[in-house]
């Protein structure tokens, strides 16, 4: 709870619940619209709406594969300088909100919808800079593997992820982003699994 409001803990996807939880009340920030979009699956696997805003190029096929449901996804691609006021009223109405900001927020925009998501008991993920997020994503590396000597097709990628909260230490995590074997998994997951097996 944070002045007077509860906090309360929203879906998560395996690979990220021990680095990350999403609560109502708060924004998030992260550098990937894959990552924002794995945010959101939880939640919409679950039963709840969610919004895109301002993502204009967004992957729907790609946001299909990870587990949003878009039956239940709201898509405002280009909101234009009516951005505040569009993810503003998706606030009101839907669980988690993954925005791109157009530009440079300034802080006292972001105080605005952070007082709308404290109120409406909704979750921001902001694709891009947001002052004052709850924690930030980022990809810190990446390696693609499935086309050997220039020949095939790419089937997997080895992403290391950093999450920093507020000042604490950034923690870091392997993940397979996409997997051979689904959207994401963890590195330490694949490997127990594979030896498990051998």
């Amino acid at each position: 709870m944070q002045d007077g409001v509860p906090r309360v803990p929203l879906p998560m996807h395996p690979a990220l619940a021990d680095l990350v939880q999403l609560r109502t009340g708060a924004a998030y920030q992260v550098d990937r619209a894959s990552l924002g979009l794995t945010l959101l699956a939880a939640p919409s696997h679950e039963g709840s709406w969610t919004a895109v805003v301002g993502a204009a190029d967004l992957g729907i096929e790609a946001a299909a594969e990870l587990g949003i449901d878009l039956t239940r996804t709201i898509l405002v691609p280009d909101p234009g300088e009516q951005w505040v006021e569009a993810t503003a009223a998706l606030i009101d109405v839907v669980s988690v909100v993954l925005l791109r900001p157009p530009a440079a927020v300034p802080a006292h925009t972001a105080n605005k919808l952070a007082a709308r998501l404290r109120k409406r008991s909704s979750a921001l993920v902001v694709w891009g800079d947001w002052p004052g997020a709850e924690a930030r994503l980022r990809v810190l590396s990446s390696r693609w593997s499935g086309a050997e000597g220039g020949h095939g097709r790419l089937r997997s990628r080895q992403v290391r992820l950093g999450v920093q909260q507020g000042t604490s230490p950034e923690r870091c995590a392997e993940l397979w982003f996409p997997s051979a074997a689904g959207p994401v998994e963890r590195v330490v997951d694949v490997a127990a699994r594979v030896e498990v097996t051998a």
